[in-house]
């Protein structure tokens, strides 16, 4: 799977670092709108107003002693106030290290002890004892307010290989990792995407994805000022909220949960006001697919992970494959390692928007990232997630790829989500179990299994249970139903 043609982060604008780019496009369009409150359809935030905004937050971190390289906790909703404060932290030369605002008190420990900021910046005004004894805790409101008496800070001079950003991984196999993205990897990233699908300053994104998260923080709102382009931002996920915003953007990233709650509310056909509605963070479900291309919403399906920002996507001009999340991206490189009988085996990436390794841990060695995941590629080149290596099943010396088997029984109309895990079974190493949300005929699902899949892969029993669970951005968390 050879690389597409790059475009040069230069061919952005003439900056080489993120601030730097928005700065250019802010004076060259300082009236034009950049960030929209969504959820109180009101405030708008144009270049001018952004700039302005920002360089005073700029003079507040300074006096709070904030300096080029130190790390600041940003755990907060999205706010045009929250959202400022985070561009303020790059503006100063400083790094981002983004927490859920639902995480508790031990996982706020374990982020704090790794990346040792120099500040926290909170969307509680009285956060309590969560960021724990010795760390300076700023209010994102307070922040905003202590700017507008503020004069104008000064952006310290960055490079592009300077670090930009800190994400922790979600830590399903172990404790969490901080990813560490430079402003090059950062930009490299955003402009593979704005090459793929054909991102102007005219669009519009509905932004009402989580931003502690690379596919709401650097795909949805840094592409976005990387572009010119503008953003609704809403401080939470609401479907009644989105399509009413449909008519007046140009874009949706959702994951797939999202898009089941839209294709539930019975106005999923007036997303396709949007000119681009992307699902990622999870696969998508082909039955879900298919529902709403009725309506007139093609879904383009991509693939990325923290560490490697998107790296594969479906087409925007061309063929996009329910079930499939593409080819690779523009400087993208894809290889498949050691696949089996089947054409199953894992997933490895390189390119320019990779992290340059963990914080506080050796680099990784080599280019090539081994993401973990299991896939196979048609003829033409176009990819399919098979599940994660961890979650592949062996059963009788057979391997079994959960997300094959879920694909089956997705389609029988009883079933509304599924996710197959295997468990300990003496004869068999492992068995396939189901577990089912919905109140599907067991015979009939049981013989769409034994029409479609090998005596191997077909699960050996079905579980009826109210939800599946979910982490926040809509991924089965697989080791609770084992």
């Amino acid at each position: 799977m050879p690389p597409g043609r790059w475009p040069t982060r230069d061919s952005l604008a003439p900056g080489r670092t993120l601030p730097e780019v928005w700065q250019r496009l802010w004076a060259d369009r300082p009236h034009a709108p950049v960030l929209v409150e969504g959820s109180r359809r009101g405030g708008v935030v144009d270049g001018a107003a952004l700039d302005r905004r920002t360089a005073r937050m700029v003079a507040v971190l300074a006096e709070r002693g904030v300096g080029p390289g130190d790390r600041v906790l940003w755990r907060a909703g999205a706010t045009i106030e929250s959202v400022e404060a985070l561009l303020a932290v790059l503006r100063a030369g400083a790094v981002l290290v983004p927490v859920s605002p639902s995480a508790r008190s031990p996982e706020v420990a374990h982020v704090v002890r790794d990346a040792a900021p120099a500040l926290a910046l909170s969307g509680e005004p009285d956060p309590g004892d969560l960021f724990g004894p010795g760390l300076t805790v700023l209010g994102v409101d307070q922040l905003a307010a202590e700017a507008e008496h503020a004069r104008t800070g000064t952006d310290r001079p960055l490079g592009p290989g300077d670090d930009a950003l800190i994400v922790y991984t979600s830590g399903t196999t172990g404790k969490p990792k901080g990813a560490v993205h430079t402003h090059a990897s950062l930009l490299a990233g955003i402009a593979a995407l704005h090459s793929a699908w054909a991102w102007t300053a005219e669009d519009r994104l509905v932004l009402s994805l989580p931003l502690y998260h690379v596919h709401g923080l650097c795909a949805g709102l840094f592409g976005t000022l990387a572009a010119g382009a503008s953003a609704a931002v809403f401080d939470r996920f609401d479907p009644v909220a989105v399509l009413d915003a449909a008519p007046h953007c140009t874009m949706f990233f959702g994951v797939p949960t999202m898009y089941h709650r839209l294709a539930a509310s019975g106005r999923a056909r007036e997303l396709a006001a949007l000119r681009l509605c992307v699902s990622g963070s999870a696969p998508l479900p082909a039955d879900l697919w298919h529902r709403l291309a009725g309506g007139g919403v093609a879904v383009l399906e991509r693939y990325g992970m923290t560490e490697t920002l998107l790296t594969l996507s479906n087409p925007l001009a061309g063929e996009r494959r329910p079930g499939s999340v593409g080819v690779p991206l523009p400087g993208v490189e894809a290889a498949v390692e050691d696949p089996d009988e089947q054409g199953v085996g894992e997933l490895l990436v390189r390119g320019p928007s990779l992290c340059r390794g963990y914080w506080g841990r050796q680099p990784p060695a080599g280019e090539w990232f081994a993401t973990g995941d299991l896939v196979s590629v048609a003829d033409d080149g176009y990819v399919t997630i098979r599940g994660r290596r961890t979650e592949m099943i062996i059963s009788g010396g057979h391997n079994v790829y959960p997300a094959e088997v879920e694909a089956v029984l997705s389609r029988h109309p009883g079933v509304a989500e599924v996710a197959v895990v295997g468990v300990p079974s003496a004869e068999w190493g492992e068995t396939v179990v189901a577990y089912v949300v919905g109140d599907p005929d067991l015979a009939s699902l049981d013989e769409l299994a034994a029409t479609e899949l090998a005596p191997f892969k077909r699960p050996r029993e079905v579980r009826i249970v109210d939800a599946l669970p979910r982490n926040a951005l809509g991924k089965v968390v697989r080791g609770e139903l084992r």
